[in-house]
């Protein structure tokens, strides 16, 4: 399928988004220690500081897309974990993460990593006294994360954007009150009506040590920061308008009058059912996972908030060419406006590097530009 036949596909929402590719440095895991950093230049970076209001027409490509700014393409980012997929693929971002529980002990939960079970917290935080516990954010605990963060700005410099990676508070709070993972989150679900008062607050001090903890990623090179409310979808709509949003919120107010030139982009599994409300807690892009079909979820959001995504990550193993009609697809039903090209999820086990190669050739031939010649060579087709 070649551009111009995408028009009839998404031709209702014309072409208005833009669009940016990332991809991660790392391992997403519940290890501490995760971070690479470059053994030859583990200190190189200490002297490094980014002013964190700092905005400017030459940010990179992913910065400015997902700032709403106007692109000559689609920016393309994917989630692939592997140590040096910088070097062997140059996408347009670069995200260096652990786990999203890497804040925890600096701010008053230490945890253990169990083969079996994962993250396990072995004083889960579920009364008023438990709450006592609980001390601003030490950020000199997490001074790994920073030293990573300038040595990886310094190596993509001029090439890349470097995206930093949080959890929202919902998401945190059910290993902090559940006491690890869990599958039915019935112990939070239930506080919710117990103990709403600890429920709230125990939120809330989440909220405040993230937002520091991102203001840290800023000072330190991330020209953008992922929010990650991994299990919000696991609330029905209206709990995550009270349970969840109201603290992202809390997060994106604090963070904007420190970083207001930061982009925040914010993604949830299983998020077609919260797209709107979403755009409600004031981040500047909607992550979509792959169950959401583009053109729905851009008409949904409407112009005022940028989309990421959403290439299904099975496509990956397709042939090719199924491959590259689907990218052109998705950048065709988002529009050339606030879009980051991305996969609707993380880069799956077994992947082959060359379909993620080509996932990024792909992103980079595609021009704004020749979408808008399509579309009018299309229409004079019709009218001829």
């Amino acid at each position: 399928m070649g551009l111009p036949s995408l028009t009839s596909a998404c031709g209702s929402l014309g072409c208005t988004s833009s669009s940016m590719s990332t991809v991660q440095l790392g391992f997403h895991c519940s290890s501490l220690d995760a971070f690479w950093v470059p053994r030859k230049r583990r200190n190189s970076g200490r002297g490094f500081r980014v002013a964190c209001s700092s905005s400017s027409p030459t940010d990179p490509l992913l910065v400015r897309a997902a700032r709403g700014d106007p692109v000559s393409r689609p920016p393309g980012m994917d989630d692939a974990t592997s140590r040096k997929p910088w070097e062997a693929f140059h996408p347009d971002g670069v995200i260096i993460f652990s786990d999203i529980l890497t804040p925890l002990p600096a701010f008053g939960v230490p945890f253990d990593i169990e083969e079996v079970r994962g993250p396990v917290i072995g004083s889960p935080i579920r009364s008023e006294e438990a709450l006592k516990s609980l001390h601003p954010i030490d950020l000199e605990k997490l001074h790994f994360v920073g030293d990573s963060l300038r040595i990886l700005r310094q190596e993509v410099e001029g090439r890349a954007a470097l995206l930093g990676f949080v959890g929202a508070p919902w998401t945190i709070a059910t290993y902090v009150v559940e006491g690890g993972t869990t599958r039915t989150y019935t112990v939070i679900k239930s506080m919710c009506h117990t103990a709403p008062h600890v429920l709230r607050a125990l939120l809330s001090r989440i909220a405040q040590a993230i937002a520091e903890y991102i203001i840290f990623q800023v000072e330190s090179g991330a020209h953008c920061i992922q929010i990650f409310d991994s299990w919000g979808g696991q609330l029905p709509p209206d709990m995550w308008e009270s349970w969840s949003k109201p603290y992202i919120q809390q997060i994106v107010d604090v963070v904007r009058k420190k970083c207001p030139g930061t982009p925040l982009v914010l993604y949830i599994n299983g998020n077609g059912g919260l797209l709107e409300r979403m755009r409600e807690t004031g981040v500047d892009v909607i992550g979509l996972d792959w169950t959401v079909d583009m053109a729905d979820g851009r008409k949904r959001l409407g112009s005022g908030v940028g989309v990421q995504g959403n290439v299904d990550p099975a496509y990956l193993f397709s042939p090719l060419p199924a491959l590259t009609e689907e990218i052109q697809r998705v950048v065709k039903c988002a529009g050339p406006k606030g879009h980051i090209l991305n996969l609707g999820h993380g880069v799956l086990v077994g992947t082959p590097e060359e379909a993620v190669a080509h996932f990024f050739n792909v992103a980079r031939s595609l021009t704004y530009d020749s979408f808008v010649q399509g579309h009018a060579a299309e229409k004079a087709t019709l009218v001829a």
